[in-house]
């Protein structure tokens, strides 16, 4: 199922152009009975600077927060 053509990165918020490599992670709604998903789109390669990539930011930011909670 496609939700939309054009992807932009659910961490740093700018489009995800092609050819770059990315990340999708499959999201299914919180509540136990539902069934409705989503797709996050994440860039995998690092920009210049940056010590990691948006997906590497966006994992280590839910290890923060599970371990923390």
């Amino acid at each position: 199922m496609i939700r939309y053509s054009v992807k932009y990165c659910d961490y740093c918020r700018l489009s995800v152009a092609s050819g770059q490599r990315w990340v999708r992670e499959k999201i299914y709604d919180p509540r136990l009975d539902s069934r409705d998903w989503a797709y996050q789109h994440y860039h995998a390669e690092l920009f210049d600077g940056e010590e990691g990539s948006c997906w590497e930011k966006h994992q280590m930011e839910k290890e923060i927060a599970r371990t923390s909670a």
